[in-house]
């Protein structure tokens, strides 16, 4: 048996999950989380062998979060399940520890052969972002794009500031101070040679990082 756990803070989603992985007979959902504390709580009190994560959550979220749960069992698989398809994200999920990367969009018609995959101690990813982690891992394979040498958390502060959120809602939704974030909002202007917020905004549309 498959032990799974849902994080993602839209009920319904959870609930559409559920009846996904509820269908097959060896896949089990024995916990469900609605943001980053509850992630966190789930992965202390639960044994289970797969976590399906969500990167945009309350409190904790994106590849800190990922971190935080390898940090405290090295050996859960993760599968990152999200509405962004750009490789950016993905290529960094994988590279903070998980194991898989799934859209929204495909999770209906992919997600049992994932979850089989990834409990397996195999990788689910697609051909394009294999590729980039290749040709990251190679000798001078330096960064394409100038957000590439974001942070993770810089490219956080970045993702929630093209979406239209302003300083002081970023700030809550990461738990942290909103000097904290206007810092990081600092640093990613400067390393993206970024005047104001409708050259981010262009930015992010122009590198694929957001719709138009």
């Amino acid at each position: 048996m498959i032990r799974v756990v849902l994080a993602d803070d839209h009920a319904i989603v959870r609930e559409g999950l559920k009846r996904i992985v509820g269908d097959v007979s060896d896949l089990q959902v024995v916990g469900e989380a609605a943001d980053g504390t509850e992630v966190m709580q789930r992965v202390r009190e639960l044994d289970f062998d797969v976590l399906v994560l969500d990167l945009s959550m309350p409190g904790r979220s994106g590849m800190e979060l990922i971190k935080l749960v390898k940090a405290e069992k090295p050996r859960l698989r993760i599968l990152v399940l999200s509405m962004h398809q750009e490789t950016q994200y993905a290529v960094r999920a994988i590279k903070s520890g998980a194991s898989g990367y799934l859209t929204k969009e495909t999770a209906p018609a992919q997600l049992e052969q994932a979850l089989r995959k990834i409990a397996g101690g195999g990788a689910y990813i697609s051909a394009e972002v294999a590729e980039q982690l290749a040709l990251g891992a190679m000798p001078g394979g330096a960064p394409s794009a100038p957000h590439e040498t974001l942070s993770d958390r810089e490219f956080e502060v970045f993702r929630r500031l093209a979406a239209g959120d302003s300083v002081t809602d970023i700030a809550t939704a990461l738990n942290v101070s909103v000097k904290t974030v206007s810092t990081h909002k600092a640093n990613l202007m400067a390393k993206l040679a970024l005047q104001n917020p409708t050259d981010l905004v262009r930015y992010a549309i122009k590198h694929g990082l957001i719709e138009p």
